[in-house]
């Protein structure tokens, strides 16, 4: 059996960051699971990020994505906007720079004997901690509309989270549900690779295309590190400001190099359209009707409908989730000022927190500051320097 101090469950950006930031203040850390799965398995190759080259993974600022285009020589041009291959590459020089070892283990089952963690994984193996932080990530949140995704065949569907190599949907007609970000860029990239037509249905306006500035989440970090409880301490009026800023800039704009690839004659917009039926027809294809009247027939639909945390879908917390231990509250976990669960020792960061430390904690802007909060809390609770 493993026994460490620490053990970050999940090897994305945030368990990254948080097992480097732990591993330089002195503690042992195990880390488990793929390294960056999500971005490997459920974006597509070309993607293109929204995130800033000031985005980066280092809570001491020495490993930074700035630093790794300088050390690989890739020149500005080439990472604005940044490709999710280079995002990738960094992770890894990340990953080495720091030295922190990821063990491809896939925690199933997590408990509490004898005041410490036991983590049971798919190959038997157990690993027992003194603290855990937990990093989901996005994969088990996708979020598919019940009333919309029963009645359509299981092989004639996906979600944007599952669908990333597309060419066995050339010469096809899609459709995709979802006017935002993620829905043009698949739109794109899914035109650029052989897809005959793409019809795009959405409930709000089309966006406008501009440049996103995230200067404005600087001064918010800044709070959050220097005010114990920063956000969660806002009126709610105030709370509400910052999440109609992120929606002005993360959801009403898309990034402008979109427009000119989805501007094109098979590519249709149907704005303030809602699907009120779906149906397999005789011959093959799908019919959608819209509350505008209007029938759309496709071979194949794809949901750009986002994520929505329900973290009883998290294999390895359902346990406790079911048993109340671990509280929630709408499918987010009650956190405290440093990322605790109501389990003493259960940290969870990224997506999940949101309610709680703002949204700008749903994007690789928070994981430094994840990082620096969750170490200091340890580090005020017990020595680093030794094993449990």
């Amino acid at each position: 059996m493993q026994t460490t101090e620490l053990l970050v469950i999940g090897a994305g950006p945030y368990g990254l960051a948080v097992a480097a930031h732990a591993k330089d203040a002195g503690l042992s850390v195990a880390v488990v699971g793929e390294l960056m799965a999500f971005w490997k398995h459920n974006m597509p190759g070309g993607l293109l990020l929204r995130s800033g080259l000031d985005w980066h993974l280092d809570a001491s600022g020495v490993h930074s994505l700035q630093a790794f285009l300088e050390h690989r020589r890739i020149p500005r041009t080439a990472a604005e906007p940044l490709p999710v291959e280079i995002f990738l590459d960094y992770a890894e020089w990340f990953r080495q720079s720091k030295t922190v070892s990821v063990q491809s283990l896939r925690v199933n089952r997590l408990c509490r004997v004898n005041g410490q963690f036991e983590a049971c994984c798919d190959n038997g193996e157990t690993l027992r901690a003194r603290h855990v932080v937990a990093a989901p990530g996005l994969a088990p949140f996708a979020n598919l509309p019940d009333e919309l995704s029963a009645v359509v065949p299981p092989d004639r569907m996906a979600h944007t989270a599952t669908l990333v190599d597309f060419r066995a949907l050339a010469g096809k007609r899609c459709l995709i549900l979802g006017g935002r970000q993620s829905a043009f860029e698949w739109a794109a990239l899914m035109i650029e690779q052989g897809v005959e037509s793409i019809d795009l249905v959405y409930r709000h306006d089309t966006p406008r295309f501009a440049i996103a500035d995230w200067s404005f989440t600087d001064a918010m970090i800044d709070s959050t590190l220097g005010v114990r409880g920063w956000f969660r301490r806002l009126d709610p009026s105030e709370q509400q400001a910052i999440h109609r800023r992120f929606w002005s800039v993360g959801r009403l704009q898309l990034e402008p190099w979109l427009w000119p690839r989805v501007n094109r004659r098979n590519v249709r917009l149907w704005p303030n359209a809602q699907v009120t039926a779906l149906r397999a027809t005789p011959l093959g294809s799908i019919e959608t009707r819209l509350d505008r009247g209007d029938s759309i027939f496709v071979d194949q639909i794809l949901f750009a409908t986002g994520y929505r945390v329900d973290l009883s879908r998290v294999t390895y917390l359902v346990e406790d989730v079911q048993s109340g231990k671990l509280r929630v509250d709408d499918g987010f976990p009650v956190l405290d000022e440093d990322f605790q669960t109501t389990v003493p020792g259960l940290y969870i960061v990224g997506q999940p927190s949101i309610p709680y430390f703002g949204p700008f904690f749903g994007f690789v802007r928070g994981c430094i500051a994840s990082a620096r909060i969750v170490v200091a809390s340890l580090q005020s609770l017990h020595p680093l320097n030794s094993c449990p």
